[in-house]
């Protein structure tokens, strides 16, 4: 058996001289026969017609790297990634890396061709004598082929398939490696080689390797660390030390080895290894966050990667929009601004804290870009609910990694009132509303489909109890009064408004059509703060809406950069919305928000309060931000209504928009526009927008004395006039 076993090893060894002697193989013409293998008769030629030891070309596909984030700063905030990867060129890799890994694992690497016939013979005689492949000798050449194939492959029997030890395994990649050694110098497969290895922990390649072991460059590694990364190499998952003291202790000995090797090949000196040896691992178990759970600003970036997973622009199909993200190596430019987000996180954190039920959210939005600031939650995300952690984007859509998202509430109104200003309705034009409204009739209002879907019987209330009176556009907001705002959506058509509202951007956070009910008007779809911000922002850019945007340029692997600009259109006429800034600047002085106040800079807004005090809102803007601030239990708005809840520390009875979604507001505003020049509204076009037309107040009963009082002038102009304004009584505020 013995000698059997030698006179195999002896013919493959003659095999392998001849194919080294032909320089390409498929030469071999001696029918030299061979021993049987596995029971069948082999000859020297019809191996060799069988193995066509020719040069074949090797796919080479981009190796899988890490996406990064980058704020509107350039700082990192997030990556994702299938491998951590960061390919580097030759040149920044440290020299004594170099020489360690071609020590270690191939020392005849600059002398030998594509086949180590040394080393590859001495391993196919163990392997043969022992019945299967045993031992390696790859060239570092074969030894790049071999991850290339295991990278190439999609699925688990393709990856065993790559490093399956078998003959034909090993004879493809002897091929493969000719062709590489025909294509790339020494230098360069070397480098492709120590960017595609995997090291252990987690780390793929040299430059990943080198941050995830030591925190430093691979360019700054020294001789120690250099040999512990070449020791890795050959079998990193047993000497993973991320694993534990036994894989650190086999790290550490595999270190020391590569050390001796160097010394003995006379590129270090003995006293330089043992200088070394005395050394610790050294190992610095360095973090490498990837995904959202661990970035900075996790509700940012769940927006960032789901609008890629999302967007054809990245991909055709959806393992190619991830594979984009996760393997791409791209640096992705966001539209994040740090200085914004930290305002609203503190802001938000200064009214309602992470373990308490209900959460607020906020979204911060650029009025002429749509470009997304900042998105910030009171809630960590997570998915530790000891901690009280939550697992979607709460302040985005479902399509951007959210939720349902809470009802908007009067905020709404803001679309009913632009399509009274563009059906030519004035400042001064309104109603005598009482403190319910009912509808007559079915008719009464219809969706867009022209159907009936009107509620008779079915009364709206005026928050607080309020009894009604006459109201106009102006005064009607400023208290957010119901029944005015009822009034007035059938009176310009609730299909109208859902037109308006579509126009400014709006759709359900689910995903679902829009419900075109009787009470659109006073939200009762469920929103997400980004829609409702990039709404409330198309008023701050006089009627232009753009669509939400949080990436600006995406730069990949070879430095190719791909730009985005903003998606907008014109949606309301300017003097539209400028008219409708105007009333909505009055919230904060005559309205809803006046016991809460302004920011000392030209701002319009709206509260939002959902039936019962079940979510809140607060949505306002300046010519240079735009933002939404919502408030609702993610448990359910209805069995966990706001009213009576706890947060952050203090218990309250009646929650409105006012309440805390205002200040939030507020607070978050100042510090985020604080060193930016304000800018003014455009004032309204009085001569268009002034006074009233179509259904002005009841004039007050006359007052003789008061006639005769040359202070007091009545008629066109005066106070209650039919050009005049009109200031009645303002109703308890329905928010």
């Amino acid at each position: 058996m013995q000698a059997k076993g030698k006179s195999r090893a002896s013919a493959f060894w003659n095999l392998l001289r001849l194919i080294a002697a032909a320089g390409v193989a498929g030469l071999l013409a001696a029918a030299v026969v061979l021993p049987a293998v596995g029971g069948a008769g082999v000859t020297v030629k019809s191996a060799t017609e069988a193995l066509r030891l020719a040069p074949e070309d090797l796919p080479e596909p981009p190796l899988p790297e890490k996406t990064t984030f980058l704020d509107a700063k350039g700082k990192p905030f997030a990556q994702f990634y299938w491998q951590n990867r960061v390919s580097v060129s030759l040149n920044q890799i440290a020299p004594i890396m170099q020489k360690a890994i071609v020590a270690i694992e191939d020392f005849r690497f600059y002398e030998h061709g594509a086949l180590d016939l040394e080393g590859t013979s001495r391993a196919l005689i163990k392997n043969v004598t022992t019945g299967g492949v045993t031992q390696g000798g790859s060239s570092i050449t074969q030894q790049y082929v071999k991850q290339v194939l295991y990278n190439m492959a999609d699925s688990d029997e393709a990856k065993a398939a790559a490093v399956a030890p078998t003959f034909s395994r090993k004879l493809n990649e002897i091929r493969y490696a000719m062709a590489i050694e025909k294509k790339y110098s020494k230098d360069e497969i070397l480098n492709r080689y120590l960017n595609i290895a995997y090291y252990g922990a987690s780390a793929y390649g040299i430059e990943a390797a080198s941050q995830r072991f030591f925190g430093k460059h691979a360019s700054q590694l020294n001789l120690t660390e250099a040999a512990t990364l070449a020791g890795a190499v050959q079998d990193p998952n047993r000497t993973d030390p991320n694993r534990g003291k036994v894989t650190s202790d086999r790290l550490l000995e595999r270190r020391n080895t590569v050390l001796d090797r160097m010394a003995e090949l006379k590129i270090i000196t003995p006293a330089e290894a043992a200088e070394s040896k005395a050394k610790k691992l050294g190992y610095k178990d360095v973090a490498i966050p990837g995904g959202c759970g661990e970035s900075a600003y996790p509700y940012f970036c769940l927006y960032v990667s789901n609008e890629i997973r999302n967007n054809p622009q990245f991909g055709k199909t959806p393992k190619a929009r991830e594979d984009f993200l996760n393997r791409g190596g791209l640096t992705i430019k966001t539209t994040l601004t740090p200085k914004m987000q930290k305002a609203a996180e503190k802001a938000i954190k200064k009214y309602v804290s992470t373990s308490d039920k209900p959460v607020a959210s906020e979204a911060l939005v650029e009025p002429g870009t749509g470009a997304i600031r900042a998105m910030a939650s009171s809630r960590k995300f997570g998915r530790n609910k000891k901690k009280n952690e939550i697992s979607y984007n709460i302040v985005a859509n479902a399509a951007h990694g959210g939720g349902s998202g809470f009802q908007a509430g009067s905020t709404f109104k803001v679309f009913t009132l632009v399509t009274a200003l563009k059906e030519g309705l004035k400042f001064n034009d309104g109603f005598k509303v009482g403190g319910t409204f009912e509808a007559h009739a079915y008719a009464d209002f219809k969706n867009c489909k022209g159907q009936n879907v009107g509620a008779p019987g079915v009364a709206q209330h005026n928050s607080e109890g309020g009894e009604g009176g006459f109201e106009s556009l102006q005064t009607g907001t400023w208290g957010s009064v119901n029944t005015f705002f009822m009034t007035l959506e059938r009176k310009v058509g609730l299909c109208n408004v859902v037109k308006t509202a579509k126009d400014m951007g709006i759709s359900r956070s689910d995903g679902t059509k829009l419900r075109e009910v009787q009470t659109f008007t006073l939200g009762a779809n469920e929103m997400d703060p980004v829609t409702v911000a990039s709404a409330y922002a198309t008023l701050g850019a006089r009627g232009k809406y753009c669509k939400p945007m949080a990436i600006t340029a995406v730069i990949d692997r070879n430095g190719k950069t791909t730009s985005f600009k903003p998606s907008c259109k014109r949606v309301i006429e300017p003097a539209i919305a400028d008219a409708t800034n105007n009333i909505l600047e009055g919230v904060f002085t005559k309205g809803t928000m006046s016991g809460v106040g302004g920011i000392g800079r030209d701002a319009a807004g709206k509260t939002g309060t959902g039936d019962q005090s079940r979510t809140v809102w607060f949505a306002g803007y300046t010519p240079e931000l735009a933002g939404a601030v919502s408030l609702g239990d993610p448990r359910g708005p209805v069995k966990y209504p706001l009213s009576g809840e706890t947060m952050n520390g203090r218990q309250y009875g009646s929650v409105f928009g006012a309440t805390i979604p205002g200040p939030i507001w507020k607070a978050t505003m100042i510090s985020a526009l604080k060193g930016i020049d304000a800018t003014s509204f455009t004032r309204p076009d009085m001569s268009r927008f002034g006074g009233c037309s179509q259904a002005c107040a009841p004039k007050p009963p006359p007052d003789k004395d008061k006639d005769k009082d040359p202070d007091h002038p009545e008629g066109p102009g005066g106070p209650g006039g039919p050009g005049g304004p009109v200031t009645p009584p303002i109703v308890p505020p329905a928010q």
